[in-house]
């Protein structure tokens, strides 16, 4: 079988440079600085993260000192890194995508923009050595702003968006940055308790840190809308002036240093403007802006957020195909009585027990492939200054999919761990065993970067016109149950049947009563998303599928993919069925073909989870893995 498992591991991790994109990281979660630590406090755990944080730095830095800069604008490698750090430590996680992803990157993709600052006075009061990146260029530079402050992690970066009482509201958006022409500079400032910035990380812990904040630009007392502000905040003496920082109460998950964060009219040069074509300032205070309106301006200045949903997936991602890979190692090792006198079996050897591990592995393998296809597209999108129709058309297409992406793996991500964790028992339920964290860590990426919900909806909005479902040809013949090609065609027509659905209420909704229409759009819009995530994930499965060299590959690929098609059809076969699109013996075959197909996978449970690749030096330090108890951990004390 180990000609099968290198050709899954392959497939799962296919994708440019296998070993820079997945390699570095791989080998750096499986050394002993990321191996579980007990008995750490609160304040250790989240001080241990930003430790863990200079390491995957110092692995940047080591190519080059502007390595970070580039892995920011990389986001085959931005992802794959999520997918390692996710399952060892989850507020890394969160540090990792705000500083490389959501800080750093706003300000390459910004500069590589032609961005063309205004190098004037900085009027905050004092100099503090320039390191904020407002100081001369220099090595780690992209454009004209140096850089080097963060890519070598002098200063964290932290990324202000959110406030306290406008979440996934941002049109309400009240912090304020009012150009001052007097003296050529921006008053930032927080105008209601409601508008403080909500859960970045911008406390003390870690070290002295910079910001890129979200604030609406006034100019002689228009609102140009919401732009980013380069905001140092503190030092090494503490937080910088009219800079207001207040620690959160601990959360579940993983701890991090999650605060409210407020503004009193602190004063920043007018380099911190982050400018581009959505808005530029011109030498006598007059902005430009190849955008129409603002709404356009804001999401072209948090464009960002699409990558983070990818990064986010990414590390919910890593934490699923770790609890599966912890699970199945379990239940191999685990044994219980048999039917027999004396007879002791795996508990693997129990379909009520491999076949819930074999659907959510089904799901984890889509998940992946789902995942890489969607990076794939969004590394190789039109770019975002584009004026050409189709391409704009593109890229919209990319950023939803990408948000439908989010939403369906983090939500399977929390069912897997969840799943795992019980099938591991009560030993489940020690963090030394490397499980019971997880799905409390995978709610913050439900979350992070857009409520799934919120994503989803906004998704399901544009899809009930602006979506076409690529209808298979009709067939002459009954298809076969056992074929995932046949399967995979009815959840197409699912979607489809969704998407009419929602068309029909919404054409017949109350009219002069927009809410009340997209009420009853809603539910079934949100149906047809849920088809879509499905269907686009079974079909990157198949394409994998048809990728595999190994034969017994190939048939593992396969039997997992009816697995995961049969297991989201049941929901639809009434549907189906009233539309002529399945007949009554083929609704009566289904359990039967999924029990089939089960049956084909279950003797290769272990080969398909170890295809995850999780590192042996990690997994031996984690009990359950390794084929012994939670009591290890006693011997292991001194």
């Amino acid at each position: 079988m180990a000609a099968a498992r290198a050709d899954l591991t392959r497939l799962l991790f296919a994708g440019p440079d296998h070993d820079r994109t997945h390699g570095t990281w791989r080998r750096l979660v499986g050394g002993p600085a990321f191996t579980y630590r007990p008995g750490l406090s609160p304040a250790e755990r989240a001080a241990l993260s930003y430790d863990r944080l200079r390491l995957l730095n110092d692995a940047l830095t080591a190519e080059d000192p502007a390595a970070p800069a580039r892995f920011a604008a990389d986001p085959h490698r931005l992802a794959a890194l999520h997918e390692w750090i996710g399952p060892v430590d989850g507020g890394l996680t969160t540090l990792a995508s705000i500083h490389y992803n959501l800080f750093l990157g706003s300000l390459v993709d910004h500069d590589r923009r032609g961005e063309d600052h205004d190098r004037g006075e900085d009027h905050r009061g004092d100099d503090r050595d320039r390191e904020d990146g407002h100081g001369p260029a220099a090595a780690g530079k992209a454009g004209t702003r140096d850089l080097s402050p963060f890519t070598a992690m002098r200063r964290i970066g932290t990324f202000l968006c959110t406030e306290l009482e406008h979440g996934n509201d941002v049109a309400a958006m009240e912090t304020v940055a009012v150009l001052d022409r007097e003296h050529g500079c921006f008053d930032l400032h927080t105008p209601t308790p409601g508008a403080a910035k909500f859960m970045p990380n911008t406390s003390l812990t870690g070290g002295p840190k910079t910001a890129v904040v979200a604030a609406r630009l006034f100019i002689d007392g228009e609102d140009q809308g919401i732009f980013l502000f380069l905001t140092p905040l503190s030092d090494e003496h503490g937080h910088l002036p009219g800079i207001t920082v207040r620690r959160l109460p601990e959360r579940t998950g993983t701890p991090v240093d999650h605060c409210l964060t407020s503004f009193d009219h602190v004063r920043l040069p007018r380099e911190a403007l982050l400018q581009g074509e959505h808005g530029r300032l011109t030498p006598d205070g007059s902005l430009t802006s190849a955008l129409g309106n603002r709404r356009k301006r804001f999401l072209r200045s948090i464009g960002r957020v699409t990558m983070g949903k990818l990064c986010m997936s990414a590390g919910t991602l890593g934490m699923a195909r770790a609890a599966l890979t912890i699970a199945v190692r379990h239940a191999h090792s685990r044994r219980i009585a048999g039917p027999r006198a004396g007879e002791r079996l795996p508990v693997a050897a129990h379909r009520s027990h491999h076949g819930r591990l074999l659907d959510a592995l089904a799901t984890a393998y889509a998940m992946t492939f789902l995942h890489r296809t969607v990076v794939a597209r969004f590394a190789a999108q039109p770019d975002a200054g584009s004026r050409n129709r189709a391409e704009q058309e593109e890229r919209e297409e990319i950023e939803r999919l990408a948000a439908v992406a989010k939403g369906w793996i983090t939500w399977q991500a929390r069912d897997i761990a969840i799943e795992c964790r019980e099938r591991c028992g009560a030993q489940g339920l020690f963090p030394a065993n490397g499980i019971s964290d997880l799905p409390a860590n995978i709610e913050g990426g439900i979350t992070a970067e857009g409520d799934n919900l919120v994503i989803w909806v906004k998704a399901a909005s544009e899809m009930v016109f602006g979506h076409r479902v690529p209808l298979p040809p009709a067939r002459t013949v009954p298809g076969d149950v056992d074929d995932p090609a046949f399967l995979r065609d009815l959840l197409v027509h699912a979607e489809s049947i969704w998407q009419k659905r929602a068309r029909t209420a919404l054409r017949e909704g109350p009219s002069g009563d927009p809410t009340g229409r997209w009420n009853a759009t809603s539910t079934p819009a949100l149906e047809m998303v849920e088809a879509h995530a499905c269907r686009t994930a079974a079909d990157a499965f198949l394409a994998a599928a048809d990728r595999a060299t190994d034969p017994t590959a190939r048939t593992l690929l396969r039997a997992l993919c009816r697995i995961f098609l049969l297991r989201r059809l049941r929901e639809h076969t009434g549907d189906l069925l009233a539309e002529g699109l399945l007949t009554p013996d083929q609704v009566r075959a289904l359990p039967r073909a999924l029990d089939t197909a089960t049956a084909e996978a279950a003797p290769h449970l272990p080969t398909l989870a170890e295809a995850f690749d999780l590192p042996p030096d990690l997994l031996a330090t984690i009990p359950l893995a390794s084929g012994a108890g939670i009591t290890r951990t006693l011997e292991e004390q001194p």
